[in-house]
């Protein structure tokens, strides 16, 4: 009876430790499981999964009659690995099944993880969309606090990209606050892809101009963080470190705390 109390414990702890393992390798490059908003869903389904492996652990005890059969159940948390498993969102709206009653959790925690990733990205574009400038040097802090870790060729690429087209839109904006001459400007605009489609432009436009491209370095911001944020770097701080009061009173407005 002790052995058998004693695998069973066995069995919860060896299992709760494999389906936080699962749960992270499944949820690599899609979100963190275990932020302010989705660990609790995240706890649920490993807690679960460790009371399933140890209750077919026991199950199996009962039918051998071997005690040390009780750790049999954690090939239990290896099923968090089949992404088959949920969410298929618009075919488990309404659960019809046990196998869809089982997407729930998990369609509430990608839910969640999405919810993170968003609080997440956006307090640090507010932080930076107080200066344009702030915009590029934001990139670029965060470009740096990547890439020496960062082994996917594609990954390095892309974050590239919208770095160095956020610096060039930045770096246009500047010009247009400067008084650059309009043939500058235009040749400026022809050396990146993302301004080449701007083909012609009024001098009294140019005020106008200078805002569509900052609010575009801002999405091209907001889309650099959510990438890093699902390759597993929510842990940088937000940039810049000591804001201004303006920055301060923005911040503000954003309940979630400065550690996200």
């Amino acid at each position: 009876m002790a052995s058998t109390v004693l695998g069973a414990v066995g069995t919860f702890i060896l299992s709760l430790v494999l389906a936080y393992g699962f749960l992270r390798l499944r949820c690599r490059a899609v979100g963190h499981p275990f932020g302010p908003r989705a660990r609790y869903w995240a706890l649920f389904i490993t807690v679960s999964t460790a009371a399933v492996s140890t209750g077919v652990g026991l199950i199996i005890v009962v039918a051998s009659h071997h005690d040390p059969a009780a750790y049999v159940g954690v090939i239990v948390p290896g099923g968090l690995w089949f992404r088959r498993l949920p969410p298929e969102r618009d075919r488990d709206l309404l659960p019809r099944s046990l196998a869809s009653l089982l997407t729930i959790p998990f369609s509430q925690l990608y839910d969640r993880m999405g919810d993170d990733m968003q609080s997440w990205c956006d307090i640090r574009v507010r932080a930076a969309s107080v200066k344009p400038q702030w915009i590029a040097d934001a990139v670029v802090y965060y470009h740096n606090q990547m890439v020496g870790g960062l082994r996917d060729a594609k990954a390095r690429t892309d974050l590239d990209g919208w770095r160095v087209s956020i610096m060039h839109k930045i770096r246009i904006e500047r010009m247009i606050d400067q008084d650059f001459s309009a043939a500058q400007l235009r040749a400026e605009l022809r050396t990146h892809p993302s301004t080449q489609h701007i083909r012609a432009f009024n001098e009294d436009d140019l005020l106008r101009l200078a805002r569509r491209l900052e609010s575009e370095a801002l999405n091209e911001l907001h889309l650099f963080l959510a990438y890093a944020y699902r390759l597993g770097y929510e842990k940088m701080l937000i940039y810049p470190f000591r804001p201004s009061p303006l920055a301060t009173r923005v911040l503000r407005a954003e309940p979630t705390p400065r550690e996200l």
